[in-house]
């Protein structure tokens, strides 16, 4: 299957995500294979079987979201200078979000800007982050504060990969496909509720829907101007999560579902969202054992978070909030006493 990701409005490059056609890539130039330790013991050789190339070279960096920072990205560097890759070099992203983020970063300026290949290898790279060109690393300030867009040459979706996630990591991805459901599409969400994504036919439709869903909201606003802003539903929230948490609590999808349930509690008080729609939203999110509550340990402070979240400008902050299911609302003039009222009553 395959799903082409086409710019109208920019000059940047148009690409194609593939799902299940990795058999056979040949790429006739110096690649560099930019992975994590667990994914190289698990899958590295099911990549280097397909991949045929004029030389090939392969970093394997520690796992994990703290690692999502400046001294790794040197490491992705230091090695294509040792491995002496030029401009008509390649990189190939084999492994979940945080590699995806970071290998593309590094393309992007190596030698002022390379091609990558993704290979996402968890359901949430492969349904989100993988697709769109974002890149960038964490600081002590919140989350891909650091970055570039800097789109990929092709991205290839295996779900076998998918085989050996843990429970938890399955169930975060599930969170991101739930997200673009919520915002983008009332018919897919009513499917998500009646379709157990256990099973193998079922997740690969889900897949294809949520990739054709965000390649063309990224397809339409690629630097994320107005619309593809949306995708960032829960986002707002969860980055303070991650944060106040050293990364070291919650898997990414797990904070994005905390952080729908916060949004959907301040969509609700708008009256953009029945109570109804959004403990719909929450009993299909705690079906995956993904969490929703989080004891937040000062509210003020959350709130004051909130400014250093890339969406904020002007002194605003930029909620992305649930308009009914299917629909969705993008608004920087949300009261602070409504906000800091609904963190008080998500407060536990």
């Amino acid at each position: 299957m395959k799903i082409d990701v086409i710019f109208t409005q920019t000059t940047s490059q148009d690409y194609s995500v593939y799902i299940d056609e990795l058999t056979q890539l040949t790429l006739n130039t110096k690649v560099l294979i930019v992975t994590n330790t667990t994914v190289q013991k698990l899958h590295l050789q099911t990549l280097l079987t397909a991949l045929k190339t004029n030389e090939c070279f392969v970093v394997a960096l520690p796992d994990g979201e703290s690692y999502k920072n400046f001294e790794t990205l040197s490491q992705i560097l230091e090695a294509c200078f040792e491995h002496r890759l030029d401009r008509k070099s390649l990189l190939i992203a084999f492994g979940g979000g945080v590699i995806g983020d970071m290998t593309g970063f590094a393309a992007s300026i190596y030698q002022r800007g390379i091609n990558f290949i993704q290979v996402p290898t968890t359901l949430l790279s492969q349904v989100d982050a993988s697709v769109g060109g974002k890149t960038g690393i964490n600081n002590a300030y919140g989350k891909n504060l650091i970055g570039s867009f800097w789109q990929p040459q092709a991205v290839y979706c295996e779900t076998t990969f998918l085989k050996t996630l843990p429970p938890r990591e399955f169930s975060a991805g599930v969170a991101e496909i739930i997200k673009m459901a919520v915002t983008f599409d009332k018919d897919f969400f009513q499917w998500l509720e009646t379709h157990d994504l256990s099973v193998d036919e079922n997740l690969k439709m889900a897949i294809a829907k949520s990739i054709e869903t965000k390649a063309r909201v990224v397809s339409m606003d690629e630097r994320e101007e107005g619309i593809r802003a949306v995708l960032n539903y829960g986002h707002t929230f969860a980055h303070v999560i991650e944060n106040q948490t050293k990364y070291t609590t919650y898997l990414h999808g797990e904070a994005v579902a905390i952080g729908m349930v916060m949004a959907n509690k301040l969509a609700c008080k708008l009256g953009l969202l029945s109570l109804e729609e959004a403990k719909r939203i929450q009993t299909l999110l705690e079906r995956y054992a993904l969490p929703t509550a989080y004891a937040i340990p000062c509210v003020e402070a959350f709130y004051d978070a909130f400014f250093l979240d890339k969406k904020s400008a002007h002194a605003k902050i930029k909620f992305i909030l649930a308009k009914g299911i299917g629909g969705h609302l993008i608004s920087d003039n949300v009261p602070k006493e409504l906000v800091l009222e609904s963190l008080k009553e998500i407060h536990v």
